[in-house]
């Protein structure tokens, strides 16, 4: 990692006094300072739930702050909008990106913003100042391609192009390679160190130590909704920064006993599994798990790991092959899984889109917690829902799982991811299944939430479970997994045990390197 020098004369560019923030009785943001000098890359830390998000969306606009001076340049400045942001050279790439699927990426640039540019001459001038950006960030993205053709890394070019467009010279992004492969993590990096080069300041928010290392000349660290902590990166490490976050020292690995191996619980024979576009993703998969193990799958996102496990859990046909579970065929082409008969038998899944597949985001969070399980006692009776005892289950599950804000009653939506997650895991890992698969267990969760999270399946395996754990973070398959299997263009391309293994040889294995 290039040491930066600090020996130069900065000045700030952005100035938080006092920032204060309130969604009824939740202080999501307390008094807060900070300041951003220009020309830096700044990166903002904390738990899920910390207030980072809510302080950024503030400095864009989203929200209003209810008391509290915001200053760019040393001008004070009024942000109704994410238009007076905007005007004031404040950009913001969020999480989920803000795109339409269907337009063209000229035409999600130039929306909200096209004014006579539809048209004629200004709108061909808008693509060749666009061309122009391309070229000096080196973004290589053809403004005539339709986002929905376009992958994650590059949809994620288009958003910054977005805000450069706009005359962005502070650009924040929060949390921006939850989604991305390292290959396209280093595209990133190199853009944004580009960017910091041509004089852009970057905020950076992210849970990520290694990132924050490697990418920022300062770091502020956020916990329960205060400002806890400045420093210059080259004066910190991974350890200080984990333990000013969580306010206690962290394990960042993992502890866990010799694995005690059981019986052969869960088996996978030739499955052949095809996706939406009826392509095929998964090719003739073999596999198998002993109870009191972890078999964790790493690869690159898109080689065939979200079908297999949809496949697994009943969500996705099977299109050849079989799955055992006990000995007992449970799933062939002509014969689907049904998600609810799986649970019936001891299995649990926690799917890696938690939004998506894992809760419903407009019902509150007690409702979420025992959906798949709602029908049984003591949660209803006669079909009946039994709301008292449902409420005292919720708090109880919300104050062992450290859920924030332990509100039964808030909606799923307000949640942050971290807490959405906790709160997924809660509610599978409650009911003691046999077999659990889980999907991008820490996706875009704090470093104490994952120590959490780790804990939690590292447990169950201690009790005899057999847990299938499927991430794109090659640290967290390594810490996790007894056993790993390389997933490749849909095969299984490697199979290691966890002892003395490196993250070269994996790595070589993710680019389909066998030899």
């Amino acid at each position: 990692t290039k040491k930066l020098n600090y020996n130069f004369m900065v000045s700030p560019i952005l100035e938080l006094n006092n920032i204060n923030k309130s969604f009824g009785h939740v202080h999501a943001n307390k008094n807060i300072n900070l300041t951003i000098n220009k020309g830096t890359i700044h990166g903002i830390i904390g738990e899920n739930g910390a207030g980072k998000s809510t302080l950024m969306s503030i400095v864009f606009g989203l929200y209003q702050a209810n008391s509290g001076i915001i200053k760019v340049n040393g001008n004070e400045i009024k942000l109704r909008s994410p238009k007076d942001s905007i005007v004031n050279g404040i950009g913001m790439v969020h999480q989920h990106f803000m795109l339409v699927e269907n337009f063209t990426v000229l035409e999600n640039i130039i929306l909200g913003f096209e004014g006579e540019t539809i048209f004629g001459e200004k709108l061909q001038k808008a693509k060749e100042d666009l061309k122009k950006l391309c070229e000096t960030y080196n973004f290589n993205i053809d403004l005539d391609s339709t986002i929905s053709d376009l992958s994650v890394g590059f949809r994620q070019r288009v958003e910054i192009l977005k805000s450069l467009y706009r005359g962005a010279e502070i650009l924040i992004l929060d949390e921006p390679t939850g989604v991305l492969t390292p290959q396209e993590v280093d595209e990133l990096f190199k853009i944004l160190r580009s960017l910091k080069d041509e004089g852009k300041t970057i905020v950076l928010i992210t849970h990520k130590l290694i990132e924050i290392m490697d990418l920022t000349s300062e770091v502020s660290v956020m916990r329960q909704g205060e400002m806890v902590g400045h420093t210059k990166t080259e004066n910190t490490n991974k350890e200080k920064l984990a333990e000013m976050m969580v306010g206690r020292s962290v394990l960042l690995r993992v502890d866990k006993p010799e694995v005690k191996r059981g019986e052969v619980i869960f088996k996978v024979n030739d499955l052949t599994v095809k996706d939406d576009l009826d392509v095929i993703r998964v090719k003739n998969v073999n596999l198998e798990i002993r109870s009191g193990e972890i078999l964790g799958i790493a690869g690159v996102t898109g080689n065939g790991q979200t079908e297999l496990l949809e496949a697994l859990s009943g969500i996705r046909n099977v299109e050849s092959g079989n799955i055992e579970l006990f000995g007992e065929t449970i799933s062939h082409k002509d014969n689907y899984l049904n998600p609810r008969m799986l649970k019936e038998k001891g299995l649990a899944h926690v799917p890696e889109d938690r939004q998506r597949m894992g809760l419903v985001t407009d019902f509150k969070a007690y409702e979420n917690l025992i959906f798949g399980y709602h029908d049984q006692e003591p949660y209803s009776k006669s079909s009946i829902f039994n709301q008292k005892e449902i409420i005292q289950y919720a708090n109880k599950v919300m104050k062992e799982y450290d859920v924030r804000p332990s509100s039964p009653n808030l909606l799923t939506s307000n949640f942050s991811g971290g807490n959405q997650q906790k709160i997924i895991l809660s509610r599978e890992l409650n009911e003691n299944p046999k077999v659990l698969l889980v999907g991008q267990p820490t996706r875009g969760v704090d470093i104490g939430a994952i120590e959490f999270i780790h804990q939690r399946l590292i447990d169950m395996r201690n009790k005899g479970a057999a847990i299938l754990v499927a991430s794109v973070e090659l640290d967290e398959v390594l810490s996790l997994s007894d056993r790993i299997i390389v997933m490749f263009d849909g095969k299984i391309v490697g199979e290691k045990e966890n002892k003395n293994v490196t993250d070269r040889e994996l790595g070589l294995l993710m680019a389909g390197v066998t030899e």
